[in-house]
């Protein structure tokens, strides 16, 4: 059981209100000495405030609610954390609610507790029409995600600039026989960094034919598969453009299991610039994506929003390419 206002003010023999005063830093309120017998008597019985309570008093405690699919995923888990923290960091409280039963159920509880706004960090919701409307609501709301029927302030990268930046240094280190190894397609991450990078390669006259490209899913053994399938299909390959790093590591897996070294033969380029990236071996090319800055963002953004001030409606991050060890012109 937590220790009460009122097992202080029993332990240090004075009032409710007092103890409370004090225990909130008022100052001014009693002698010196009685001051220090109820912090002594905190002390002693380990009492710790109630926030909940407090902001009820004072009203300028917020409850922040953030929608978040599966926490395996490194990436959203990156997001959700920093969001996480720049909430706290202004004392009010982050509840999250994940995706795994479908949204209505994760929905039903952030409306149960109360929240003050609602944060998503969803992917799986960016076709779901009830979260649009949800989030078009009262309840002042901003999104990661892409929201069907918008009206949702959002913030994130451009995810079309990473393919196409993937794209540019690979062409200018005299790479023509280009392969790709994409996320799932239903995703709409993936089809804007294949457009970026399809795009970028066809306006250098380097075309992405279908047996170049093999989806999957975003984990590194997926990746590992596609990319023999990819390298069965086009052994000449000299450069892979991995839509994560997870699946980076994946496809340096799969070439080193082949016997093609990197980057002497292949050049692999992922997209993120996880920590691991620079252990990988060969350390990794990849696109930094923001993830701590833009879960950042997000929620200060949502913030402002529940104190009623004007935001932005699309807030974009600067994506940037990280060269490491992985690339070199092909052989």
């Amino acid at each position: 059981m937590y220790v009460s206002l009122k097992d202080v003010a029993e332990r240090a023999g004075v009032s409710f209100q007092t103890a409370s005063k004090v225990l909130n830093g008022n100052s001014g309120v009693v002698s010196a000495t009685t001051r220090e017998r109820i912090l002594a008597a905190a002390r002693d019985l380990g009492y710790v405030p109630n926030a909940l309570a407090r902001g009820l008093v004072r009203r300028d405690s917020l409850t922040v609610g953030i929608l978040a699919d599966d926490f395996s995923d490194a990436s959203l888990s990156r997001f959700v954390v920093a969001a996480q923290r720049t909430i706290e960091s202004q004392g009010h409280a982050a509840l999250v609610a994940t995706t795994t039963q479908g949204s209505d159920g994760p929905l039903r509880r952030l409306q149960e507790y109360r929240v003050n706004g609602v944060l998503v960090i969803a992917p799986s919701v960016e076709e779901d029409e009830s979260v649009g409307e949800y989030l078009r609501g009262p309840i002042p709301a901003v999104t990661l995600n892409h929201i069907p029927g918008g009206g949702v302030p959002a913030v994130g990268s451009d995810h079309r600039r990473t393919g196409v930046l993937a794209a540019e240094h690979l062409l200018a280190l005299g790479h023509r026989a280009i392969g790709t190894v994409t996320g799932p397609t239903e995703r709409r991450v993936v089809v804007s960094r294949t457009s970026g990078f399809r795009e970028t390669l066809h306006a250098a006259d380097v075309e992405l034919p279908d047996r170049r490209v093999c989806a999957t899913e975003w984990d590194a053994r997926s990746a590992a598969a596609a990319t023999h399938t990819l390298l069965d299909a086009d052994p000449h390959v000299t450069a892979i453009f991995a839509h994560n790093d997870n699946m980076a590591f994946g496809v340096l897996a799969a070439l080193r299991a082949r016997g093609i070294p990197v980057p002497q033969r292949c050049s692999v380029v992922g997209c993120d610039d996880l920590p691991l990236a620079d252990f990988a071996a060969p350390p990794l090319t990849t696109v930094r994506v923001p993830f701590d800055e833009t879960g950042a963002r997000a929620a200060e953004l949502l913030l402002a929003r529940i104190r009623g001030e004007d935001t932005p409606p699309r807030d974009l991050l600067p994506v940037q390419l990280v060269v490491r060890s992985s690339t070199a012109p092909p052989p």
